[in-house]
């Protein structure tokens, strides 16, 4: 696969989990090729200081913060509406946000937080901003990770029994395939295409909390952890090669398309899933209606 194309002048992109690790070198990437960058991440944190960063090495006073915590559905749908509001295109969503919880908590909706925030949020942003990224022939990215072909869709999405936090990362992580090929399936690749990424191990937050798991994390980015500069190419290389428009329902590491899992090719998972993500993130048929529209271009346009 080419080098990442350089210009990307006139083009919007959103990143969430931009402060910090992958996310924070995908959107310095993107911003450094020209493209105006919309950093989603937690009020109070390093967003803000980001985003000036930003404006001042490129010279670029468009780049825009826009605070959420991304668990939540409420403030999810706030941040859509806002880009709605102020962009008419979007030209790449980069759902990056994402975390490891070894105890099982609950987010303010009332959801597992991992299955929450790993997959939930970024398949309802993705969702909302259907319209403006069809008006660009937007391009999504999911960041996965390499435990993903060892997850499954658990009867019980939400583990209410039993709860083992890598169990609760696998399965998230696995949505995140799941959601990209059942979403590339739906809509034309001409309209939006849909991606994840898997960055491999990377030394970033994630694993930086209490308990067994988070070590083990910790010492597998110890011994072995790249640097998040590294992982992010192949996000950016999603986000910006004209030789890859189009291209959509794949997995990527390292610049190249993978086999899919098989775990991923589980169609029936995959229906099962986007039905009870639909449930529990509450979509009414006003916010369906962009998806609808271009389900039923895709139908008119044949197999």
């Amino acid at each position: 696969m080419s080098s990442v194309v350089d210009d990307m002048r006139g083009r919007v992109a959103l990143v969430t989990g931009a402060s910090a690790g992958i996310g924070r070198q995908v959107a310095s990437g993107l911003a450094e090729r020209g493209a105006t960058v919309l950093a989603v991440s937690r009020a109070g944190g390093a967003g803000a200081a980001f985003v000036e960063e930003l404006r001042r090495a490129t010279g670029n006073p468009d780049h825009r913060f826009l605070p959420a915590d991304l668990s939540a559905q409420a403030e999810i749908r706030a941040v859509a509406a806002e880009v709605v509001r102020q962009v008419p295109r979007l030209d790449v969503l980069v759902n990056n946000a994402g975390g490891f919880f070894p105890r099982r908590t609950l987010t303010v909706d009332g959801i597992e937080r991992t299955f929450a925030l790993d997959h939930l949020a970024a398949m309802l942003l993705t969702l909302l901003l259907l319209e403006p990224l069809a008006t660009a022939g937007g391009r999504v990215l999911l960041t996965t990770s390499l435990v993903a072909p060892w997850g499954r869709v658990h009867r019980d999405v939400q583990l209410r029994r039993g709860y083992n936090g890598a169990f609760a990362y696998a399965q998230a992580r696995l949505g995140n395939l799941l959601f990209a090929r059942e979403l590339a399936r739906r809509v034309p690749a001409s309209a939006v295409s849909i991606n994840a990424f898997d960055p491999g191990v990377v030394r970033t937050e994630l694993g930086q909390g209490p308990g067994f798991l988070n070590f083990c994390i910790r010492v597998a980015q110890a011994g072995f952890g790249r640097e998040a500069r590294s992982a992010a190419a192949t996000a950016l290389t999603l986000a910006c090669s004209p030789e890859l428009a189009g291209a959509t329902g794949g997995l990527w590491r390292d610049g190249r398309r993978l086999a899919t899992p098989r775990a991923a090719r589980d169609a029936r998972a995959a229906r099962r899933l986007w039905e009870v993500s639909v449930r529990l993130l509450g979509l009414s048929e006003e916010e369906l209606a962009p998806l609808r529209r271009l389900e039923a271009r895709r139908r008119a346009a044949g197999p």
